[in-house]
């Protein structure tokens, strides 16, 4: 099989559909299915299901999707490396994170970086923790953002450390904003809470300290969540990253005890990043690096 089968195979996965596979590669849409169908043939099994509902992968192509995006994504480092040896800084680099770093971060991130790399393209994939944690594993993104504590078996290299804290609709607690509640004090209160794989830390803090909360919401947007208890529906523990540009007229307060989320970078193999995707990991090193 060519690379361009690779490629073909890859942007019908991704986009579920021949015709715009097509013309995001230039091709036929009788070129992409040709080459699917060839593809097939070599392997003696089929990748994809065609139904009117749209274009899945089969199993076997599910299994095959990582080892497809390992070969695109060396070629890709190929490509940098012979333009690097050429003098040229160019390249595409994929970047996964979550909420509130893609909010707070990738702004200034992509702006600083390509003040001085502006050959280099940088494509952002928002998710949560679980989500960035898989694309890394299976190729899909170069570099991602998670916290220590998510990051379980994705090597990950500690940048900054982010308290987090507890937000009150307004006027709800009979203590000032920005003074100090202890746990103790939340157990009567409901929660609006973030699922599991989206907010780790602050579940192994409530289970920690013994805190069986009641919830009646359970979301994955950081702005979801701060509007709910804007509107009187609940308490939550959010990242001071996320407070500290907060457009939400509630009240917050530190916790007793502390807790603290540690934000790391993570690359399966941070020895073999291409050049680009080495220059973009050094940069938000230099840029975050706190702890």
């Amino acid at each position: 099989m060519t690379l361009l089968t690779y490629q073909v195979f890859k942007a019908v996965a991704d986009i579920g559909s021949f015709h715009k596979a097509a013309e995001v590669l230039g091709l036929t849409p009788s070129a992409i299915s040709h080459t699917i169908s060839n593809m097939e043939t070599e392997l003696g099994f089929s990748v994809l299901t065609r139904s009117k509902s749209g274009i899945k992968l089969t199993n076997y192509g599910e299994h095959l999707l990582p080892y497809v995006n390992a070969v695109l994504n060396s070629d890709e480092s190929l490509q940098q490396m012979i333009s690097e040896l050429n003098g040229l800084k160019t390249g595409r680099v994929k970047l996964g994170v979550f909420s509130s770093v893609c909010s707070n971060w990738i702004p200034d991130i992509i702006k600083t970086f390509n003040e001085r790399n502006e050959n280099v393209v940088i494509e952002v994939f928002q998710g949560t923790y679980a989500d960035v944690s898989e694309w890394l594993k299976n190729g899909v993104v170069d570099i991602g953002l998670l916290s220590v504590t998510s990051a379980k078996d994705v090597p990950i290299f500690p940048l900054y450390k982010d308290r987090l804290l507890c937000v009150m609709p307004k006027g709800l607690c009979s203590k000032p904003s920005g003074s100090v509640v202890n746990v103790e004090e939340l157990k009567n209160y409901q929660f609006v809470t973030q699922r599991e794989n989206t907010d780790v830390d602050i579940q192994n803090f409530l289970r920690e300290n013994s805190l069986k909360i009641q919830s009646n919401y359970h979301v994955v947007d950081d702005n979801a969540t701060l509007r709910l208890v804007e509107k009187g529906l609940g308490i939550c523990l959010i990242p001071e990253l996320i407070v500290r540009d907060m457009p939400y007229d509630v009240d917050f307060y530190e916790l007793e005890p502390e807790i603290w989320r540690i934000i790391g970078i993570s690359a399966m193999n941070p020895t073999l990043m291409a050049p680009a995707v080495r220059s973009l990991y050094n940069h938000i090193v230099d840029m975050y690096k706190t702890v």
